[in-house]
C-alpha cells in the first residue's frame, strides 16, 4: 500500500501550450507498472481551457466543482457540473474547461498506453469556445 498525503505533491499550472487561460494541475497518483492508470485534479479559472487533444486508451472526468464546458469534435458544447462523470472514448478529438464566468475542477483519470496518456492538438479558439 502507498498513501500519497495531501501536499506532498507540488501543484503545477497547465502549460500555455496546452491551455488557455489559468489552469491548476493537482497530481494525485500515477499507479505503478503493471498497472498504467494516472490521475489529476484539474481546476480551471472562468473561460480557461485545454486545446483539442485526444487520449489512446479514453478518459473519465469527474466534475467535483463549479461549472463547465466539454466539447467533442463536430458536436454540440456541453455544459458539465459537479457530480457529473464524462467518458471519453479512446482517439475521440475533444476540449473540457470552466464556463466563461465559472470556475470548474474535476477529477482527470486515464490510462497510458506506452508511457502516453495524452496526444495535444490545436488549441480552442474563442469563436470555438463560445459557440
Amino acid at each position: 500500500m502507498d498513501i500519497k498525503r495531501v501536499g506532498s505533491q507540488a501543484s503545477g499550472k497547465g502549460p500555455a501550450e496546452y491551455f488557455t487561460g489559468t489552469v491548476r494541475v493537482d497530481p494525485l497518483f500515477s499507479a505503478p507498472a503493471p498497472a498504467r492508470v494516472v490521475g489529476a485534479s484539474v481546476t480551471f479559472e472562468p473561460g480557461a481551457r485545454t486545446a483539442w487533444h485526444t487520449h489512446p486508451l479514453g478518459q473519465t472526468l469527474i466534475v467535483t466543482a463549479g461549472c463547465g464546458r466539454a466539447q467533442r469534435w463536430g458536436g454540440p458544447i456541453e455544459e458539465i457540473r459537479p457530480g457529473d462523470v464524462v467518458w471519453i472514448p479512446p482517439a475521440e478529438k475533444h476540449w473540457h474547461g470552466a464556463a466563461p464566468t465559472t470556475a470548474m475542477t474535476h477529477l482527470a483519470i486515464q490510462e497510458q498506453l506506452d508511457g502516453k496518456t495524452v496526444n495535444w492538438m490545436e488549441k480552442v479558439s474563442d469563436e470555438q469556445y463560445q459557440g
